[in-house]
């Protein structure tokens, strides 16, 4: 993989990220019931800002947990209690589909994403956020992240006027469209990787009316913040480290 430098660097004054895991993570937080969805959820118990994270289709790999760890307790000012809700039931989608490289493979992502298409677990996220106060009184602040098909399912729903957040970011989002830009009322960020169009990601910059943060990681994958990241990858990790930092500070600066 090539050494392209690190570009819009980042302050370290808001967050300390522990050391990146590269294999074997052990979570720091726990598998509850919310809303009737397995979740995980990590960070302080009195926490009084929350982040709900919409994993990628690949569900809960250890290097999406780490992420959500990282999120919980690396900004040395404000922690955040961060819920993972299952989506799937337990049925996420095989790695092994992707890439889809041979014609079973597309079949059985099609049908993958026909059953969990995201406008309709985009309309699930508001009943969901109530079970997610209900269980954390303390939470008084949402923000809202997703990755890849996740990114797809937070335009939508921060978009929509039943909205309860007041942030949200999309790490390597799938089917970015930059009509989904328009219309947004609250700070959004977007870190996309090599493997997003380039032009929809301008677009989707240049419609965005709102406090913003967006940037590409230009030598990293469609995935490389979630379940597709090579954490052994010594590049691979640096800029997964990066990416977290950036979405601490922006959800610092706007959560």
């Amino acid at each position: 993989m090539s050494a392209m430098p690190a570009s819009h660097g980042h302050s370290a004054a808001c967050c300390n990220i522990p050391p990146v895991v590269s294999e074997g993570y052990t979570p720091k937080g726990s598998y509850e019931e919310v809303g009737g969805y397995k979740t995980y959820v990590t960070g302080p118990a009195d926490a009084t800002k929350a982040i709900v994270v919409i994993y990628d289709i690949f569900g809960y790999f250890d290097q999406t947990v780490q992420g959500a760890d990282i999120l919980a307790y690396s900004n040395d000012h404000q922690k955040y209690k961060v819920f993972m809700p299952d989506w799937f039931k337990g049925k996420p989608c095989p790695i092994e589909y992707y890439p889809p490289d041979t014609e079973e493979k597309q079949k059985a992502l099609g049908a993958f994403f026909g059953e969990f298409p995201p406008p309709k677990i985009a309309g699930l996220v508001p009943a969901y956020v109530d079970a997610v106060k209900a269980h954390s009184p303390s939470v008084s602040k949402l923000a809202m992240l997703g990755y890849c098909w996740g990114g797809k399912v937070v335009a939508l729903t921060v978009k929509a006027p039943t909205n309860p957040f007041s942030a949200a970011a999309a790490a390597h989002p799938a089917m970015v469209d930059p009509a989904d830009a328009e219309g947004l009322t609250i700070p959004f960020a977007l870190l996309a990787s090599k493997d997003e169009n380039p032009e929809d990601v301008k677009k989707f910059e240049e419609k965005l009316q709102v406090p913003k943060h967006v940037e590409t990681f230009g030598d990293q994958i469609h995935g490389w913040m979630a379940a597709r990241s090579d954490l052994k990858d010594e590049r691979v990790k640096a800029e997964y480290e990066r990416g977290y930092r950036a979405l601490l500070e922006f959800f610092g600066k706007h959560l």
